[in-house]
């Protein structure tokens, strides 16, 4: 069972592809991008061991061939280093304008990957093979790629360039760990939260079963995901507007990955998950919601046993203060004002730079106090 939803950019329109069995047709899904049958496939040491020989046996069987490369598991792999070692050995390996560049893994592995086909001889096409549900839901739709740096913050060095297609292959899924499934789901639920209620009621009902493995769900709770991110994408490709609802949760979870060194003590979408949480918390103080609607999602993520407060982080945090600075750093800052995600209810976010400081440094010294 496989399900298209089409990104149309015009001529950057691509189609993302989600059901079970993508790895094994890759060679049929690929081959109508090339104009010689070989692929350049970069992945990580986890994915690669999981799901390599898979994709080379699902491009051969479509009569591609392929070359690869493996790089370090993890978020540090987001760096001038690493690029510099995907960009100078995709030239070794005579990659051209022509070809396409395959990026299989999770989120880091997409940005990295993505931004390497950005910059290598002023644009090379690539294709997106996310493996986790992270990267299916989010990062791999909507064309941000992007390194992080190690003096100012995640993903500030990059460039918007749209893959040629996405497989979303959701038997792959089977292969996560719970934490990183449930960190996933934080990227899923925010999509209920930040435009359409209706699906967050429907994650409400039937989210324990996706997460249990239902197939039909996880199908139907991707498509939904990625149908929302595209109609945002198609109406606002850069994030000059409605794109910045997409970081609902965002500029909080930003800061608290700053804050844990962007180390396995707060996966992404945990911070996510706990940012979505103090977004609407917020929200609620400033009379822009009612206090049920912050109780709700919080007893939604508390239900999936998942992150949703700042006790919830191991380890010693920076105080509130140093927090609010290091939201400073983050992209959504305009003329040094920043860009907040707040809700006027489940389903109806917006963006606004009418945030009282005070009030976020009160949200989160209560926060750290529950510590």
């Amino acid at each position: 069972m496989v399900e298209t939803v089409h990104v149309p950019l015009g001529e950057r329109a691509y189609d993302v592809r989600i059901g079970t069995g993508l790895l094994a047709s890759a060679g049929d899904e690929i081959a109508p991008l090339l104009t010689r049958p070989r692929v350049a496939v970069v992945t990580d040491t986890r994915v690669g061991a999981q799901h390599l020989a898979a994709l080379e046996a699902g491009l051969r069987a479509g009569g591609v061939g392929m070359t690869s490369l493996v790089l370090p598991e993890g978020e540090t792999t987001k760096s001038w280093a690493h690029l510099q070692e995907v960009v100078e050995w995709l030239l070794a390996e005579k990659v051209e304008r022509n070809d396409v560049v395959v990026a299989l893994g999770g989120g880091v592995i997409g940005d990295l990957v993505g931004f390497a086909a950005a910059i290598m001889r002023r644009g090379v096409r690539f294709v997106q093979v996310p493996t986790s549900l992270l990267a299916q839901v989010d990062s791999s739709v909507g064309g941000k790629t992007a390194i992080n740096s190690p003096h100012a913050g995640k993903n500030l060095i990059g460039a918007f360039h749209q893959p040629a297609l996405v497989l979303a292959d959701t038997d792959v899924l089977d292969t996560l760990q719970p934490r990183d499934f449930l960190a996933g789901y934080g990227e899923v639920v925010k999509y209920g939260m930040l435009g359409d209620a209706a699906f967050f009621a429907w994650l409400e009902e039937n989210a324990p079963a996706m997460v249990a493995g239902d197939v039909d769900k996880r199908i139907y709770a991707v498509r939904r995901s990625v149908e929302m991110k595209a109609d945002i994408v198609a109406r606002d490709e850069t994030e000059l507007g409605d794109r910045a609802l997409l970081n609902l949760g965002h500029t909080f979870c930003h800061a608290l990955e700053a804050a844990t060194g962007y180390s396995d003590r707060l996966l992404h979408g945990e911070g996510v998950a706990i940012g979505c949480a103090l977004a609407f918390e917020l929200s609620s103080r400033l009379g822009l919601c009612s206090q049920e609607e912050p109780s709700r999602v919080r007893a939604h993520l508390r239900r999936m046993g998942m992150c949703c407060d700042l006790g919830d982080i191991p380890g010693a945090l920076p105080g509130a203060e140093a927090l609010v600075d290091l939201m400073g750093q983050d992209k959504k800052v305009i003329d040094g004002r920043l860009r907040f995600i707040m809700a006027r209810g489940i389903g109806e976010a917006f963006v606004t730079s009418d945030v009282p400081k005070e009030a976020v440094v009160q949200l989160l010294q209560d926060g750290l106090k529950e510590r």
